[in-house]
């Protein structure tokens, strides 16, 4: 049953807009992507731990492994190629980004994310068939494709279609869906690595054939939104679709909302050149400010490679596999505590108590590592074992409840319609990019700093949460299209970049008086 509901606009206008089944319909096939993206995350961890992997594709890691305590545990799995094998989907996804920017703009958010299942379905066939390192390495880029679609495409599509007053829950769908993914490949991972006979991991790598039918499906069967149609000059259809998703005939105020931004939207020829002006930099500076704090957390260090953490660690393969599991099930239940809270006592508040929590978990564990484990030796008792992976859980926690669902909620709320397609592209790219850096160096920079890679992440922690501190505004209820007047001109900082409206004119060959970079406080919005 749908619920009833108005959102209000800065200039008191309210919106009516009801809970409708076809916009939570809609919300949980689009946030398959997510799904997707989580199992790829999860998967690699547990199959680069499973010993008729390694010996296939990486013999030197496996007989490293093999040899056990005669080689240093820190350094057992640092292999530049078996981190290729993770990191080259990241790679891959950050280039398809250029051309996903294209396609959600000129031929919708839905098509976008057509195309991306497309790309997760072929990948996976490759990967589950891979006879040598060149396919399987292929199977992964065509992965990654898909990854930089959808990852363009699903946020913006729950943003747009979501009422304003729960935007944030249905767009952290997406994020919940990458955690659910992770939980269900480490499950996979530590039901396949007891199959005998050397075919474990191809069922573990054909089984992300589920979610990429599921987003393609989801694809065939969602609406358009109506901000893409808008945008795109389908207006009769887009005001249709906008009465069906909030249940209500009464759309004119949001609908000519939509309108406005889509007309100051193709003003702007160049919406990449558009996002470097000056009124569009607090988006651009927190978008990718919140992509690089989001990967530097370590987060997917631990992710991508969980499995092998634990055994570094000491722990036995059984026991890294689930303990993997257990860290999997953390992160979805916490995804949910952001779902309900993040609507409720907004974005700002889940991120400051996080960093907190991140932080000091971090420094146990380095501490308990920096006594117990050293180069040659592991000295866990099954408490301190248990310390450890309660430790990592609360970590795992803190993030999934802020930095993980808020690092891509919040660009894809705050950026105006006419650069939001090229600020998601933007977001997405940077995301991929530091996401590769570290899935590429984690095994070697584990390998060098030993216990000091928890460190060094809880000061990336540290810096993190004083930025959100001074710099990150609250955006909690705030209407989509209302972004500029009510958030980023009532900003201690930020307000000062709001004055500058000549940016638009020069972006659009226009003159400005003779004057470069002016400001005349008649022309203030």
């Amino acid at each position: 049953m749908a619920g009833g509901g108005f959102a209000t606009s800065a200039n008191g206008v309210e919106f009516e807009a009801k809970i409708t089944p076809i916009v939570i319909i809609s919300c949980i096939m689009a946030a398959t992507g997510g799904l997707m993206f989580g199992y790829d995350v999860g998967v690699s961890g547990g199959v680069t731990s499973m010993p008729d992997f390694l010996k296939k594709f990486f013999p030197v890691v496996h007989k490293r492994v093999e040899a056990g305590a005669d080689k240093n545990n820190y350094c057992k799995y640092d292999n530049q190629g078996l981190q290729l094998f993770t990191s080259s989907l990241y790679l891959a996804g950050l280039t398809a980004t250029f051309f996903a920017s294209y396609t959600t703009r000129t031929l919708g958010r839905r098509l976008t994310m057509l195309i991306a299942g497309v790309f997760f379905i072929i990948g996976v066939a490759l990967n589950a068939g891979a006879q040598d390192l060149a396919m399987l390495i292929a199977g992964r880029i065509l992965l990654g494709c898909g990854v930089g679609f959808a990852n363009q495409a699903v946020p913006l599509f729950l943003s747009e279609i979501a009422p304003t007053r729960i935007r944030g829950g249905l767009n952290i769908l997406f994020q919940l869906n990458v955690t659910i993914g992770i939980l269900f490949a480490n499950l996979v991972n530590y039901g396949t690595a007891k199959i005998k006979g050397g075919w474990g991991w191809r069922l573990s790598l054909g089984l992300a054939g589920i979610p990429a039918l599921l987003l393609t499906v989801g694809a065939l069967m969602v609406t358009e939104t109506p901000n893409s149609l808008v945008e795109r000059g389908h207006l009769d259809e887009g005001k249709a679709v906008l009465r069906r998703i909030r249940g209500t005939d009464n759309v004119e105020p949001e609908f000519n909302d939509l309108l406005e931004a889509s007309r100051l939207a193709k003003e702007v020829k160049h919406p990449f050149r558009n996002l470097l002006q000056r009124r569009n930099r607090p988006q651009l500076v927190i978008a990718v400010a919140l992509q690089i704090f989001q990967q530097c957390t370590g987060i997917n260090a631990i992710m991508f490679y969980a499995p092998v953490l634990f055994s570094t660690l000491g722990f036995g393969s059984d026991a890294a596999l689930y303990s993997a599991v257990v860290t999997g099930a953390v992160n979805v239940l916490s995804t949910v505590v952001s779902i309900y809270s993040v609507d409720k006592v907004g974005r700002r508040v889940l991120l400051l108590e996080a960093g907190v929590q991140m932080f000091f978990s971090q420094v146990v564990i380095a501490i308990i590592l920096g006594i117990k484990v050293t180069d040659h030796s592991t000295n866990l008792s099954k408490g301190f074992a248990i310390l450890v992976v309660v430790m990592i859980c609360t970590y795992v926690a803190a993030f999934a409840w802020s930095w993980g669902p808020l690092g891509w909620l919040i660009p894809s709320e705050t950026f105006p319609l006419e650069t939001r397609s090229a600020g998601q592209s933007v977001t997405v790219c940077v995301n991929l990019l530091f996401t590769f850096i570290i899935a590429q160096a984690f095994l070697s920079m584990l390998c060098h700093f030993k216990f000091g890679i928890f460190i060094f992440f809880s000061a990336w922690v540290l810096i993190m949460s004083v930025f959100v501190m001074f710099l990150l505004p609250e955006t909690k209820n705030v209407p989509i299209e209302e972004m500029t007047e009510r958030v980023w001109k009532k900003h201690w900082f930020w307000a000062r970049f709001m004055d500058d409206h000549h940016d638009q004119e020069f972006a659009n060959g226009e003159k400005t008086n003779g004057k470069s970079n002016g400001f005349d406080p008649s022309t203030r919005l």
